[in-house]
């Protein structure tokens, strides 16, 4: 079975650096290794202790020719990532002479990894749990202090700690509602409709936290994705550069200048901002810029926050309302860009936008620019931005979380309706089980491979 085979991969980016890893994990790792490695006194690495690195250089397994100079590390399992023996080869950075030694590694009988094959074997192994593993790529895909800070707190185990905790409660009640109806004679003390919807009143409200932490965490694990629009010219290529303190978009007097979408990571207060410039949204028979409206249309559906641009030197016009129709039911920013001309738009003029989250502005000079990063995170994060000990950050576990809320409430209905405790106790597994997804303990195999091979080849 490919489950006990020796894998390897290359762990590091591949690219010019000082060293690249290659990582071999399986009980013939040293096996595998020790074909080709030679070391400088001699000495085969079967003898290493675990924790410990030797010097050396990695041969030929067909003519003994020397590839290149490493250092090997061994970390005997069960006490290393993927709970099994692992061998790391650090050789030098370069595509070409990492590739040259993986090759050696698998001539010598281990297969290639998976994508995530690595994290998948720490996790069949119990060595973590599924939120843990995939806390581990959210560690390694982080764009900012706080969302890594968080990444780093699910993979101590915050989140199973307290998934796990609710699951016990939820098994104790399932015991004590069986008890009850199938042993009735006996001397236990009864498991009523009332104190079933007692003790599930509270799992939902533990549950509900967790939910309403969700949405911060989704920001914090994959960027607030945010859309600069409105009408070509008004300044929207300004504020993306303006924010990224560099010249990434082109700026002309020119309408009609930014033809498609350009996307950016920028860092507000800790959190990453998926920043994207669009084409100005106007009528226009030019079959190019007609594409970039399109697009820009499009992302505005799919943004989790408008910034929308008006030109405050000329007013509020039939192309401008157009576009607030198209974001007043979203979460938007109006900036009322050029105030440092000396005119600015009357506010009254958006009377059907609310006043609070309307901003004068100048990309010229900077003016409204701190006001407009207290506004997101005051919009979003309630002005209070940190990593805290528990947020849900992964869709999946959210979707699991809705799941096992929506069979608790069912529960309770049963509950009032019926008073029929062994009737709720069928929607009480169902609950205990979509929580079990979180960890994997429930969770079928196929969809735990799919998990895993969205991981990076060599973790």
């Amino acid at each position: 079975m490919k489950e006990f085979d020796t894998i390897a991969a290359i762990s590091t980016a591949v690219g010019n650096s000082g060293i690249s890893i290659i990582r071999v994990s399986g009980d013939k790792a040293l096996d595998v290794v020790d074909k080709i490695f030679v070391s400088k006194n001699n000495k085969s690495i079967k003898d290493m202790n675990s924790y410990t690195m030797r010097y050396g250089t990695i041969v030929s397994l067909k003519d003994r020719s020397v590839i290149d100079e490493v250092i090997v590390s061994y970390m005997k399992g069960p006490k290393s990532f993927t709970a099994e023996d692992v061998v790391e080869i650090n050789c030098h950075g370069g595509a070409y002479p990492t590739k040259s030694v993986l090759e050696e590694v698998l001539k010598s009988g281990a297969r290639i990894a998976e994508p995530g094959e690595f994290s998948k074997r720490a996790f069949l192994n119990g060595r973590v749990d599924l939120s843990q593993a995939e806390a581990i790529m959210d560690i390694i895909n982080s764009k900012t202090e706080i969302s890594m800070k968080s990444a780093v707190e699910q993979s101590k185990g915050k989140i199973s700690s307290e998934i796990t905790k609710l699951r016990e409660k939820l098994l104790e009640l399932i015991a004590h509602i069986e008890a009850t109806v199938d042993y009735p004679e006996d001397d236990l003390e009864e498991m009523t409709g009332q104190k079933v919807s007692i003790e599930l009143e509270n799992i939902l409200n533990e549950i509900n936290m967790l939910i309403d932490t969700a949405d911060e965490g989704k920001i914090l694990r994959e960027g607030l994705s945010t859309v600069i629009v409105g009408k070509p010219n008004v300044g929207k290529s300004s504020l993306l550069n303006l924010l990224l303190k560099e010249k990434r978009a082109i700026v002309t007097d020119i309408p009609g200048t930014t033809r498609d979408v350009i996307e950016e990571y920028i860092n507000i207060s800790g959190v990453p901002i998926k920043i994207v410039d669009t084409a100005g949204i106007r009528e226009t028979e030019d079959e190019v810029e007609k594409i970039g409206v399109e697009k820009s249309k499009e992302k505005i559906e799919a943004a989790d926050l408008i910034i929308f641009m008006v030109d405050s030197s000329k007013g509020i016009d039939s192309e401008d309302v157009e576009i607030i129709n198209a974001i007043k039911s979203k979460k938007y920013i109006v900036l009322l860009n050029k105030c440092d001309i000396g005119k600015c738009t009357d506010k009254n003029q958006l009377s059907c936008l609310n006043e609070e989250y309307v901003i004068n502005f100048s990309t010229k000079t900077g003016q409204g620019l701190n006001e407009l990063k207290e506004l997101i995170k005051e919009l979003f994060f309630k002005g209070d931005i940190s990593s805290k000990e528990l947020i849900i950050t992964n869709s999946r576990h959210k979707e699991a979380l809705i799941k096992g809320k929506r069979s608790c409430e069912a529960a309770l209905d049963a509950l009032k309706n019926t008073d029929a405790i062994d009737l709720a106790s069928i929607d009480i597994r169902n609950v205990w089980t979509y929580l079990g997804e979180i960890t994997g303990d429930t969770l079928e195999e196929d969809l735990i491979d799919k998990i895993f091979k969205n991981f990076c080849l060599g973790k």
